[in-house]
């Protein structure tokens, strides 16, 4: 996103919701799997950093155009301020095991989107993964524009291809995680009960895909 687009997002649209730490810690413990034991993991599009601050790795880094993400960053996690679509060129390649990328993709345009994954794929060593979580606008439709940041859309069909045009090979396809805004849900947001959704084969008012993909 441009910076000029993303300035007062934050606080016109993507508030700070002291709940939502409790859905990520939640989402990385089911997810933590799928990262392996003493991992270099890198968030890109991190915002509050409420993923990254939850994973266990040996390694962690959170990447946003935001420039207040370093005062959201836990201890241990290294908060690096640029634009991916733009710089990722500027670190290592092949230094991460793992790529978490929540609510990201769809905020780039068309045209970016592949350029952006190009990017990611430098930063994976052969063989790691990047975990996307992600509107499913088959699913999302009806809110996906009330962010005015959005810019391309996504489905559980369309994005796997994406991905695997750009080298990737495809390990998940889960077309319904979660909702798509937690102003969908009439419950309490608790640990327990985000957690007995994320493991239920029902998935009431879901909008959200998980997809899990390798580099090849």
């Amino acid at each position: 996103m441009a910076d000029e687009v993303t300035s007062n997002y934050h606080e016109a649209h993507l508030v700070a919701e002291p709940a939502r730490r409790i859905v990520w810690q939640a989402i990385a413990r089911h997810l933590q799997s799928w990262i392996p034991a003493q991992a270099a993991v890198l968030e890109i599009g991190a915002g509050y950093c409420d993923w990254i601050n939850s994973v266990k790795a040996s390694r962690r880094v959170a990447i946003d155009i935001w420039p207040e993400l370093p005062h959201h960053a836990a201890a241990g996690v290294e908060p690096i301020v640029l634009d991916i679509a733009k710089d990722l060129g500027t670190l290592n390649a092949g230094s991460f095991d793992t790529v978490l990328a929540s609510n990201v993709f769809e905020h780039f345009a068309p045209d970016t989107v592949p350029i952006v994954l190009t990017g990611v794929a430098r930063m994976l060593k052969p063989g790691g993964r990047l975990l996307i979580v992600q509107p499913n606008f088959r699913l999302a439709w009806r809110a996906y524009f009330d962010d005015y940041t959005h810019r391309s859309i996504f489905t559980d069909v369309s994005l796997p291809a994406l991905l695997r045009a750009q080298g990737f090979s495809i390990e998940l396809v889960q077309p319904r995680f979660m909702p798509y805004s937690m102003r969908d849900s009439w419950l309490p947001i608790t640990s327990w009960l985000v957690s007995l959704y994320l493991k239920s084969p029902l998935k009431p008012m879901a909008g959200q895909m998980l997809i899990v993909a390798t580099r090849h």
